[in-house]
């Protein structure tokens, strides 16, 4: 995981742990943060996919 991933959910958990006031809007804050927090940890990179550039050397090869 990228240290820029790493710090971004770092703030996003102290931000939830700020916002712990009982009104609405605060809530309603803190149930999207959490969120985005569980989304962040759901994540997983897709592998890299080949590519369909096919080398000119290799091509020759074929061709033989």
């Amino acid at each position: 995981m990228p240290p820029t991933y790493v710090l971004a959910r770092d703030h996003l958990q102290r931000a939830a742990t700020i916002l712990q006031g009982a009104d609405q809007r605060s809530r309603q804050l803190r149930h999207i943060i959490e969120r985005t927090i569980g989304l962040m940890d759901d994540y997983r990179p897709e592998p890299p996919r080949a590519n369909n550039v096919l080398e000119l050397n290799d091509y020759r090869h074929l061709r033989t």
